[in-house]
């Protein structure tokens, strides 16, 4: 499902125009980026979905083009969680 797809399924179940959904969109997918951005807390929809920063450390690892042993550095990533909801979604019920 493209954006605008998703932006017109949303103003459908709302009840509102494209625009006003896709705003919403918008300002949600700004704000889940700030909270994670900073690290502090997890997004959290109930039975639907959490977020949250974690830190994965530095390792070691290879050069899949010449198989040679490098170091991949420390940094930041996404923990993505399905809930409930989400999962029974998914198994088709």
């Amino acid at each position: 499902m493209t954006r605008s797809e998703l932006v017109a399924a949303l103003a459908g179940r709302a009840e509102v125009s494209r625009k006003d959904a896709d705003a919403v969109l918008a300002a949600f997918a700004e704000t889940v980026g700030d909270i994670v951005a900073k690290g502090d807390e997890k997004v959290t929809i109930p039975g639907f979905l959490t977020l949250e920063r974690t830190h994965r450390a530095a390792r070691e690892g290879r050069n899949p083009a010449s198989g040679e042993p490098m170091t991949i550095p420390a940094g930041y990533s996404v923990k993505v969680s399905a809930g409930s909801k989400l999962k029974e979604a998914a198994k088709g019920k």
